[in-house]
């Protein structure tokens, strides 16, 4: 008989009350460390104070108006986001799926709108992850996620991760734009070297496409920039962002430049609940705390902090930990044990993590986790290796 709530997740068996911080609580009061953060998701820690009020002042005032009418923290959100990064202008979902829906129809209507209809066609790469939608799963080109939904959307050319000689190959008259996460989280927390984004960065310019960024999970301050790109020094034409800006509320946005978004006109596209007041309220209280001078200094060193006790403890278990990969607080360890028993493993020490794909467990900690909150979780992984070693 089927559950009340579809069964699509393989869930834990284990359900959370309430949370502080770093750490999350059952309902009975056993305490865990937070490493997943909601998948990249409670950048700033369970129940952050300033995001608390933020979102109940606002809820106390207006919830939705819909966006038949000017929403005034829509118009502080985007300012503030324009004038952090290489954007004009944006458009805001509820999740990173849409918010990709939203760059790929932007990125397919910026050639229609210059007479150039066949121009639609995006190159994505072997092991993305961009979202759950027909036109997302088509984008990935995971087969686990495109069998048995039918005709796989068109438009998608997927070429090996890192392979040049390929990419320039699947180029054509028809091709319309790259997309690319700066890190592939779901793929295995394989990090795109700076090199390499410029190279593409030059190809687009070369080509006369627009590059398109998923930093989905890799943005919002996760590497110890406001986004991942930044460390290459290039720009996008066109980025989707989401889960780290709402800090646990449903928030995602397209951002794009001016040249890019110029077709979409009103009526090209949108959204009922795309940027309501109470996500608005969240998202300012996010950046607040984000471009609060500092903040982002002490997450890269934190990151830095992170990823040398991660390599200490890898050499300590050689023979449960290859290697160690991410940038930031976007870590991941390639395990030789399977990564949902790792996984499950670390539970048993009261230590939340996420597996990825190539058998990578992945390290997103709340950016405000602390260095001792580093040293407890590394503890907690290293009891963690520790257990195969007894069971073997």
């Amino acid at each position: 008989m089927i559950t009340p709530v579809l069964p699509t997740y393989k869930r834990a068996p284990l359900a959370f009350d309430h949370g502080k911080g770093m750490r999350i609580y059952t309902a009975e009061g056993k305490e865990y460390l937070d490493f997943g953060a909601g998948v990249a998701v409670t950048s700033l820690g369970h129940a952050h104070p300033h995001l608390v009020e933020a979102l109940a002042e606002q809820a106390r005032k207006l919830w939705h108006t819909s966006n038949l009418y000017v929403i005034p923290g829509q118009e502080k959100l985007a300012r503030r986001l324009t004038e952090a990064t290489f954007a004009d202008t944006v458009f805001f979902t509820n999740s990173g799926a849409e918010a990709l829906e939203c760059t790929i129809k932007m990125a397919r209507k910026y050639h229609a709108a210059k007479g150039h209809p066949e121009r639609y066609r995006i190159i994505t790469f072997e092991g993305a992850f961009h979202g759950r939608t027909l036109a997302t799963i088509a984008a990935g080109g995971q087969a686990k996620y495109i069998e048995g939904f039918g005709p796989k959307v068109d438009g998608f050319d997927q070429v090996p991760f890192g392979d040049e000689k390929a990419l320039n190959a699947a180029i054509t008259d028809a091709t319309a734009a790259i997309l690319i996460e700066p890190i592939q989280g779901e793929g295995g927390m394989r990090p795109v070297p700076p090199k390499t984004l410029r190279r593409l960065r030059e190809i687009c310019d070369e080509n006369g496409l627009l590059l398109l960024l998923d930093e989905v999970q890799s943005g919002v301050g996760r590497t110890g920039k406001l986004f991942a790109h930044e460390w290459a020094g290039i720009t996008p034409d066109i980025m989707a962002i989401a889960k780290g800006i709402g800090g646990g509320f449903p928030v995602g946005a397209c951002l794009a430049t001016e040249e890019a978004a110029q077709s979409m006109t009103a009526g090209t596209h949108g959204s009922t609940f795309g940027g309501n007041p109470l996500a608005m309220a969240v998202g300012n209280a996010v950046l607040d705390v984000m471009l609060a001078d500092g903040f982002l200094a002490r997450v890269r060193e934190r990151g830095l902090n992170l990823k040398q006790k991660l390599a200490q403890l890898k050499d300590s278990h050689p023979d449960i930990i290859e290697e160690v990969r991410g940038e930031g607080l976007m870590m991941g360890l390639k395990t030789k044990v399977p990564n949902t028993d790792f996984v499950a493993a670390a539970l048993d020490q009261q230590l939340l993590t996420i597996g990825a794909g190539d058998n990578v467990v992945r390290l997103l900690p709340p950016l405000i986790v602390s260095d001792d909150d580093l040293s407890e979780a590394v503890t907690k992984l290293d009891r963690t290796c520790q257990s195969f070693k007894s069971k073997a």
